[in-house]
């Protein structure tokens, strides 16, 4: 029987290679895009492409903002956030001043303007893996795509898995207990990016 990975559809999200790559895996995808569809998921995935203002008011108007936060907290289930998916789980974005989900502390902030520093960050970079990950097992060093132009700032040291540079050095990926989430695209960085994806599938 495969295992089924639930994605969410909220409009804003790079769905389509999200899935496909999932499928490629051996996996069975199903999309969610109302709060109650979330209810009996094993798991739960949340890319994201966009503008993060937009995105969370997508996520409350369609009843999925609480029902992430119950599955999640409450209930436990893996958790895989992509992008604006890993911005989304913090506190506040300076980018549309929003609230985010405040599962963590944090907050998400432009790029500052270096001489030399392209904004956005786009394309191919690498990553150093900062503590135990079951999420990176196996990927130090490796490089991952990334499109974005805002970054994660949070205290919470014990929270990030992995580093990246781009003008200073920022917060490429996030775990903690069943929440796993990276800033980079694991569906568009080629077989470092599925092998990310199948130490995911592992937990389910």
């Amino acid at each position: 029987m495969k295992k089924v990975v639930t994605l969410v559809d909220y409009g804003m999200g790079n769905l389509g290679s999200v899935k496909k790559a999932f499928e490629y895996l051996g996996f069975e995808v199903k999309l969610a895009s109302k709060g109650f569809e979330l209810e009996r998921a094993d798991c739960m995935v949340l890319p994201g492409v966009g503008a993060f203002k937009e995105a969370m008011e997508r996520l409350k108007s369609g009843g999925i903002k609480e029902e992430i936060r119950k599955k999640v907290l409450r209930d436990k289930i893996p958790f895989l956030g992509i992008c604006l998916g890993m911005q989304l789980l913090f506190e506040f974005s300076y980018e549309g001043e929003s609230e985010g989900l405040s599962i963590f502390e944090g907050k998400v902030k432009l790029f500052p303007k270096k001489e030399g520093v392209k904004i956005p960050h786009m394309g191919w970079n690498k990553i150093n893996v900062v503590k135990d990950s079951l999420l990176l097992k196996g990927l130090d060093g490796q490089y991952f795509y990334f499109v974005h132009s805002y970054y994660v700032d949070t205290t919470d040291l014990d929270l990030v898995s992995s580093l990246c540079i781009h003008g200073l050095e920022f917060t490429a990926s996030v775990e903690r207990e069943n929440i796993f989430a990276t800033q980079f695209h694991p569906e568009k960085s080629g077989e470092a990016g599925l092998y990310l994806l199948e130490n995911f599938g592992r937990l389910l």
